[in-house]
């Protein structure tokens, strides 16, 4: 990343107060497993999941825009604290202009990260698009920011952390957790 690409990304994060998250392939490394019985089973990242509690904590919202539904993805966002959960949106500008008036946001408060083709969209829309390092090649073309690490493997956390370092929010973020 070039210097004038990373301060751009950093001015867009300044502004953020809602970030929204795909599943497949960001929150996950994108393999679905499936069971004999037809059940699917997702595996999440903890330290993910963690960036994404202290994002929230931040005053940073959070939400969720999936193609798939999966009810495990119900049960992991609730135990985040996660409210605002959209699956089954094959059209995901649909849900993301829902959330957006929800939230009485400006586009340009907002954060979309993404994976792959069916992300463009939404991303085309916010303030901060933001691929997964592992994301799709022309996601990547139009992304403001990427995140060092692969879909499911701390990409979240990455994104969650930038955007805590860039509104000033992440050292009263992490003091608690810091020895004394």
């Amino acid at each position: 990343m070039t210097a004038h690409f990373m301060q751009n990304a950093i001015e867009k994060a300044r502004q953020i107060k809602l970030v929204i998250f795909d599943v497949d392939g960001v929150l996950t490394d994108g393999t679905l497993f499936l069971g004999d019985d037809g059940q699917e089973y997702k595996a999440f990242n903890a330290k993910d999941g963690h960036g994404m509690v202290m994002l929230r904590q931040s005053g940073t919202q959070i939400g969720i825009i999936t193609a798939r539904t999966s009810n495990l993805v119900a049960k992991r966002m609730a135990g985040l604290g996660i409210e605002h959960v959209y699956q089954g949106q094959k059209n995901k500008v649909v849900a993301f202009e829902t959330l957006l008036e929800k939230c009485q946001l400006e586009t340009s408060q907002v954060a979309f990260v993404g994976d792959d083709v069916v992300d463009l969209p939404v991303m085309g829309k916010v303030g901060l698009a933001v691929a997964v390092a592992d994301a799709q090649p022309i996601v990547k073309e139009y992304a403001d920011w990427i995140t060092p690490r692969n879909g499911g493997r701390g990409a979240a956390r990455d994104i969650c952390e930038f955007i805590m370092r860039a509104n000033g929010t992440w050292e009263a973020t992490l003091a608690p957790f810091l020895p004394k």
